[in-house]
């Protein structure tokens, strides 16, 4: 069983790449369930419904050009294509892509207390189906 530590991740957010710039990245599938229970059944029966995904990113803010405000700022509220790979390489079966088309929900620049790093939390919600590819890139 290969195990892998969570060091350098791939995320890309409109073909540009913020990997350098993360410091946590989560993606979140599931699926809606739903209560098939009727009269007679003893326990709770449940059903897969529609798939759900969001992406959660904690960015170290930078105001450079081209870098996590410029690219970010004005996407809010708007559809992005977001890729995410586990580790910053080539895409194979233990490296897999997994990639959508989905809507900045929210973004916050600034905010903390003194001494601390500025960070800036990110969250996408799904405008479409979330795909994971295993071929090389």
């Amino acid at each position: 069983m290969a195990t892998l530590v969570y060091t350098n991740a791939f995320l890309q957010i409109n073909a540009v790449n913020l990997s350098a710039h993360a410091s946590e990245v989560g993606l979140n599938y599931a699926s809606e369930m739903q209560d098939e229970t009727a009269m007679g059944d003893s326990s709770r029966i449940n059903k897969g419904g529609l798939k759900n995904w969001s992406v959660d990113v904690t960015f170290h803010q930078d105001f450079a050009a081209a870098a996590v405000d410029a690219t970010l700022f004005s996407l809010v509220g708007t559809t992005v294509c977001v890729e995410i790979r586990p580790q910053n390489i080539c895409s194979t079966a233990i490296n897999p892509i997994y990639s959508g088309i989905g809507v900045i929900e929210s973004y916050n620049p600034l905010g903390g207390t003194v001494g601390d790093l500025l960070d800036a939390p990110l969250t996408i919600q799904p405008a479409g189906d979330l795909s994971r590819a295993t071929a090389a890139t």
